[in-house]
């Protein structure tokens, strides 16, 4: 039987403090799509609670509206934003929507039907609503240097995840394959660094996503073949 080898954290009190302003300011910019009933997460470092002061916010909406709604729900709130752009990872990934508030604050949304193992890949680094943000709750997930966090009333333990993708994959609830494929693509980073994004359009403001994605769609022969192969 193998033998899992956790490491505990104890935190400060400042990293107490750093992870409850945060959250506060997660909450925040979540609470205007909340209000109106639109579905939004936060991911990473924020629902797992081992932030540092340089950790940034991205509010995903996995099931979004018109990107033309979601911009005017912002500005009826007074959220300004700095840039939108669309961006495709790969050519199999889905698209997606950013509008940016600043470096270390936003929004993204996918602009086509996610697959499911996309769909699982915000709960493979753990994903916390705005209740659960306001219930203190932090949950379990992998962070980018390949160890599971686990939260706890101290601070948190962590676990390399190499060798126990099984385990992982149930404490996540998501499947075995998220966490293999996951692990394959940090590891690739890691060793290749970060590549360039196969699609990266800035919108002008006069410009809508909508218009801007049929535009792509109309150029991009993989991004229609993405579309069909969903």
């Amino acid at each position: 039987m193998m033998r899992i080898v956790a490491s505990e954290v104890v935190y400060s009190e400042r990293q107490w403090e750093i992870l409850g302003e945060q959250r506060a300011r997660a909450a925040s910019i979540m609470r205007p799509l909340h209000d109106s009933h639109i579905h939004c997460t936060v991911y990473g470092s924020m629902a797992r609670g081992d932030t540092s002061e340089s950790s940034d916010i991205d509010v995903f909406i996995p099931t979004p509206p018109s990107p033309t709604m979601i911009e005017a729900i912002l500005e009826s709130s007074g959220i300004r934003y700095q840039e939108r752009q669309i961006i495709q990872a790969t050519p199999s990934y889905a698209a997606k929507g950013y509008i940016i508030i600043d470096d270390m604050h936003g929004y993204s949304f996918p602009l086509v039907d996610m697959r499911p193992n996309e769909a699982e890949f915000t709960r493979f680094a753990g994903q916390v609503s705005l209740t659960d943000l306001e219930n203190k709750l932090r949950v379990p997930g992998i962070n980018k240097e390949l160890r599971l966090i686990e939260p706890t009333n101290v601070g948190h333990n962590e676990t390399a995840v190499q060798g126990i993708e099984g385990i992982v994959a149930r404490k996540l609830g998501v499947d075995i394959r998220i966490v293999n494929e996951r692990v394959r693509a940090l590891k690739r980073r890691e060793k290749v660094g970060r590549t360039g994004v196969f699609i990266k359009r800035d919108l002008s403001p006069d410009e809508t996503f909508s218009s801007v994605f049929q535009e792509l769609v109309r150029s991009k022969p993989a991004l229609r073949r993405r579309i069909r192969n969903r």
